[in-house]
């Protein structure tokens, strides 16, 4: 018999070897293994595992949020490439060791959150409950993490529906419990890297009517959806009624509550409470991780209460909507970065609470909250009582009296418009040494220069006494809209021909955007008579005037109740008086008295490109070298507008109602009030406020907020399918939850899952 001697170096290494090897596969399979659907007694979940719903669409686990090094158990969605979280378990209370962290179901039948050798849990279900062999725990399909008997599985102890954190899926509820008092609401995460309860909440409100509201701190309300009636809430139908989601109103004695359910099982749908106090509807229809926005409310920033927290102020329409005021700064500075303003700001120096103390003012501001009623019979009366009180912070003085704030100023809105009020902020004194320091030299020379400018003033005064008495006759002549001959004065100039002969005549002032009297623009269109209107859109009622020369013209007013204002207005007068192609609306001038808003354009008699093509009979007047025409020349506007004009110009909402259609059925892009200026070497901007039409919008602009030259494109792709088509992008066919993309999409791509299940191609 043969021996075959081993050294015993070389059998040492193989165990080594085999040793290392069983090691890495252990780790492997511990970073990989996935449990099913259910935690049973004495299997804890460990943080290297998950369990995955049924039918994959959850998956129950833990994680670390963004940057942080916090450890949490959450439920999120399966398939999608980021995580995208529904639920967390213990928001308030983070786990901080990950290698002994873990999930496990306690002998008297709780779920427990441990780490470590600790018996005290992170989270429990906490129910008091017989001791249960059989307790077990299940993730379903729905996303509801339910504690039940597993003999008797209708038999649920617990579930995640009935403990919401900043999301509302399909089948949860939210209202409250009668019996408790306790209520089912979601409440925000406090920053995208921080699950804790933010400020934002939104939930049944708490007189138990039927109505949905969003709250502050839990306590002040700044948006309700107004009554359910049984399909609409009266004040907000579209949350009600938008053809994906059904709601449900369920009072009897025990519980008040709404619920809902999705219209088609191929699609997805959740309500989401963010960090920046927005209430949002959002709906899976296409590919992992796409998200189409369906609501949010609500639909400024600067209508969510105190966003920017206390001593911050909130500037609208801006990317970084909030900041402190002076002499003040953020109380932390990394959550700011992620827009966490919770915090708001604290003051650099303290108040001294005396005569030592200032004020600074701030102009034009929507004024904070809480203001209580002094009795002052003037200006310096109120001043004089907020310094020698200590307690209080600021003060405003108005036709509505002395107004003063104690303690910190929350909801502070700064103004892109006039019509706000003034402000005085209590600050230190010590931060105003510097300008006490040189009042004297502004005495001397105000001393100085006053004398001086009263009489230059003087002679001026003469001389254009002399020149108003002379220019009296064509000032008045060209306020009146129904005398002014925009084919003579305005054609000469746009076209840029005979431009000196024109300037001479005509004057510098002529060049600009003519201004004209509320009286002759309201004669011109018979006093605004119904049988002159046009239409109405989102900027308001549109009519046909008619000049004295018989040149017909389109007047748009400001409506008072228009979810448009001043900066749409201002944003036509500015973008369009700049800009001249045969393929854009023409702007003729404008009327601004007191709370009247008006814009005078050229008249388009054919109406706009959703009139024709979307009607079954009147579609057939546009022959397809019509077709080809409309799209040729709104190709060339928009190309205009992002290449070769002035200004680069994002228009952000093109449809076919905003293409106008002149005598010949030329195409004139119109309703400049939601374009944007980039620029000259930019392409690409981004803003917090999502505005124009879905269904027209590009995904990275509803989703994120980025707007680019891209969007229009994206646009004018859906405007081109319609032209061709004859169809409207939604609603075109009687599946509701189908639009003319997805419909496009599937012809090409008729195998995949969701083309499947909308409907069968080959039919």
């Amino acid at each position: 018999m043969s021996v075959i001697i081993i050294p015993l170096a070389t059998y040492t290494t193989k165990l080594w070897l085999l040793f290392a090897l069983l090691l890495v596969l252990s780790h492997y399979r511990a970073c990989f293994s996935i449990a099913g659907d259910t935690l049973s007694t004495g299997q804890p979940l460990s943080v290297k595992e998950t369990i995955v719903s049924e039918s994959g669409n959850f998956v129950l686990g833990f994680f670390r949020p963004g940057t942080s090094s916090k450890i949490y158990l959450g439920i999120w969605y399966n398939d999608f490439d980021v995580k995208d979280f529904v639920w967390v378990a213990n928001r308030e209370n983070p786990l901080s060791v990950a290698s002994s962290s873990r999930l496990e179901l306690s002998e008297d039948g709780n779920l427990l959150l441990l780490e470590g050798s600790s018996k005290t849990p992170f989270w429990s279900t906490n129910l008091a409950l017989p001791l249960k062999n059989s307790t077990e725990a299940a993730l379903g399909d729905d996303g509801n993490f339910v504690l039940r008997d597993s003999s008797n599985q209708n038999t649920i102890f617990w579930e995640s529906f009935d403990h919401p954190t900043d999301t509302w899926l399909p089948g949860a509820k939210l209202g409250i419990d009668k019996i408790t008092g306790k209520s089912k609401q979601l409440i925000s995460w406090k920053n995208s890297n921080d699950p804790a309860p933010g400020m934002f909440s939104f939930g049944l409100d708490s007189d138990r009517s039927s109505q949905l509201i969003l709250e502050w701190n839990r306590s002040q309300e700044y948006w309700s959806s107004g009554f359910w009636d049984g399909k609409y809430f009266s004040i907000f139908p579209e949350m009600g009624n938008n053809k994906i989601s059904n709601f449900i109103f369920v009072s009897n004695e025990n519980e008040s509550y709404f619920t809902y359910s999705i219209s088609n099982s191929s699609f997805r749908s959740k309500f989401i409470m963010n960090s920046s106090g927005e209430i949002q509807q959002l709906a899976w229809l296409t590919g992992p991780s796409v998200w189409n926005p369906l609501l949010s409310q609500p639909t400024e920033l600067s209508d969510v209460f105190s966003l920017c927290g206390a001593f911050g102020v909130c500037h609208e329409n801006s990317p970084s909507p909030c900041e402190c005021l002076e002499f003040f700064e953020p109380f932390s500075i990394e959550d700011t970065r992620v827009d966490d303003w919770s915090g708001g700001c604290v003051r650099k120096n303290p108040l001294q609470c005396g005569k030592e103390d200032e004020f600074m003012q701030i102009k034009n501001v929507k004024l904070p909250a809480n203001a209580k009623e002094y009795t002052a019979v003037n200006g310096w009366n109120c001043e004089v009582f907020c310094l020698n009180n200590c307690s209080c912070t600021a003060y405003a003085y108005n036709n509505s009296g002395c107004m003063i704030w104690e303690g910190a100023l929350l909801n502070l809105q700064q103004l892109s418009y006039d019509g706000g009020q003034h402000i005085y902020i209590k600050i230190a004194g010590d931060q105003h040494q510097s300008t006490k320091g040189n009042k004297w030299k502004v005495w001397v020379i105000v001393a100085v220069l006053v004398p001086a400018t009263g009489l230059v003033l003087c002679l001026f005064s003469i001389w254009f006494l002399r020149r108003k008495l002379k220019r009296k006759g064509e000032e008045v002549s060209s306020n009146d809209l129904l005398s002014f001959d925009f084919n003579t004065e305005l054609h000469a100039i746009n076209d840029g021909t005979n431009t000196k002969e024109n300037l001479k005549k005509m004057g510098k002032k002529d060049v600009e955007l003519p201004l004209f009297s509320y009286e002759s623009v309201s004669a011109a269109t018979k006093n605004f008579s119904a049988a002159n209107k046009l239409g109405e859109g989102g900027f308001g009622p549109v009519y046909k005037g008619k000049l004295l020369r018989g040149q017909e013209i389109a007047i748009k007013m400001l409506s008072k109740g228009s979810g448009q204002g001043f900066e749409e207005f201002r944003n036509e007068t500015i973008l369009i008086a700049k800009l001249q192609h045969r393929n854009l609306v023409r702007l003729l001038g404008c009327c601004v008295e007191q709370d009247e808003k008006i814009l005078i354009y050229e008249y388009m008699p054919n109406k706009s490109l959703d009139f024709y093509i979307f009607d079954p009979i009147k579609k057939k007047m546009l022959d397809w070298d019509a077709r080809i025409r409309i799209i040729e020349g709104i190709a060339q506007g928009i190309l205009y507008l992002h290449q070769h004009s002035r200004l680069r110009i994002i228009h952000r909402d093109l449809k076919p109602s905003n293409i106008l259609l002149d005598s010949e059925m030329n195409p004139k892009i119109s309703d400049f009030g939601l374009a944007r200026i980039v620029g000259g070497n930019d392409t690409q901007a981004n803003t917090h406020r999502i505005v124009g039409t879905y269904g027209y919008m590009s995904p990275e602009y509803a989703m994120e907020g980025l707007y680019s030259i891209k969007s229009d494109v994206f646009s004018f792709g859906v405007l081109l399918l319609e032209i061709v088509s004859g169809k409207k992008n939604t609603g075109f066919n009687k599946n509701e939850s189908l639009n003319l993309l997805i419909y496009v999409c599937c012809f090409y791509t008729p195998t995949s899952s969701l083309c499947s299940s909308l409907f069968n191609l080959n039919t």
